[in-house]
């Protein structure tokens, strides 16, 4: 399954039927899909009132094939007469003076309407109720497969750069590898030779062997708890196994969103470990590297559905 992305637009037309008043003008259908991220799916839709009644069908539609992300549809009706302004008839003249007698009785200071004005509105197209519910689907099942494919396209970007932050991630994790070992054994060692040079002043003092000998077995357990605290391997471990769980995701793809963002924050709590642990300019580098690379990657999987 391919990896999709809460981003994306699209938008379609489609030209629907002659206006119900039998005039030659020309209808058609508009639809904008805009879709961000978001932790659920958020639907909106504007509609003017010949398309209201479509909306139940049209979120039927959407929460069918989208997860997650913030959604907003906006519709429109279109219309053009095909030779200029049309003749307004009688009937469309006597209801708009009618209306316009409504307005001026309780607006006496409205003013009258103008030529202009009645053939704006009595060549607007008619709609019969229900009218524009099947193009209307028809033109948002069109719409939704653009943006799908759109989504997909920015989801397979952000699969391509989040593999390649895992790779560096990897990359850096070998580069801590070694040091750990090394770096276990130099503050184990530091340890006991500093605490040797306080016992052989101590015991040149005392001159007590017995207790010179028990010093030096505490010494040695405290220099071992003390390496067992800066030794990262286990957070190297599994920052190792979170990194092949998320490639495994993008690899599957589908709605792994939520699983990539919970990955996202063990990754990160993990290198904050490493850093915290840090005993050694090298690693706390590695780790600061680790921090950067965790942030861009947490940043563009939220785009994730």
């Amino acid at each position: 399954m391919a990896v999709y992305s809460m981003t994306g637009y699209a938008t379609a037309q489609s030209e629907g039927p002659a206006g119900a008043d039998g005039n030659d003008v020309k209808t058609g259908l508009g639809l904008e899909i805009r879709s961000v991220n978001s932790r659920f799916l958020d639907l909106t839709f504007k509609l003017p009132d010949d398309l209201r009644g479509t909306e139940p069908a049209l979120r039927d539609l959407l929460v069918g094939r989208l997860k997650r992300g913030k959604v907003e549809v906006r519709a429109w009706v279109e219309g053009k007469a095909e030779q200029g302004a049309r003749a307004p008839s009688v009937a469309d003249i006597q209801k708009l003076v009618g209306l316009q007698d409504n307005v001026r009785a309780w607006l006496p200071s409205a003013a009258p309407l103008t030529v202009a004005e009645v053939l704006q509105l009595s060549s607007r197209p008619q709609s019969r109720p229900g009218e524009w519910h099947d193009p209307l689907i028809a033109l948002a099942k069109t719409g939704l497969d653009k943006l799908l494919s759109a989504r997909e396209r920015e989801g397979q970007r952000l699969a391509a750069m989040l593999l390649d932050h895992l790779k560096q991630l990897r990359t850096l994790a070998k580069d801590a590898q070694p040091l750990i070992p090394q770096l276990v054994e130099q503050q184990r060692q530091r340890f006991i030779d500093r605490w040797n040079e306080a016992l052989s002043a101590s015991a040149s003092a005392t001159g007590n062997t017995i207790t010179g000998d028990m010093a030096r077995d505490r010494a040695l357990t405290e220099a071992t708890a003390f390496a067992i605290r800066i030794d990262v391997a286990e957070e190297l471990t599994r920052l190792d196994s979170h990194l092949v769980e998320i490639d495994r995701l993008l690899k599957k793809g589908g709605d792994i969103g939520k699983r990539l963002d919970f990955l996202i924050q063990e990754l990160h709590r993990e290198a904050n470990t490493m850093g915290s642990k840090s005993s050694s300019l090298d690693l706390t580098r590695i780790s600061v590297d680790m921090k950067v690379l965790i942030e861009q990657m947490r940043e563009q999987v939220q785009n994730i559905e």
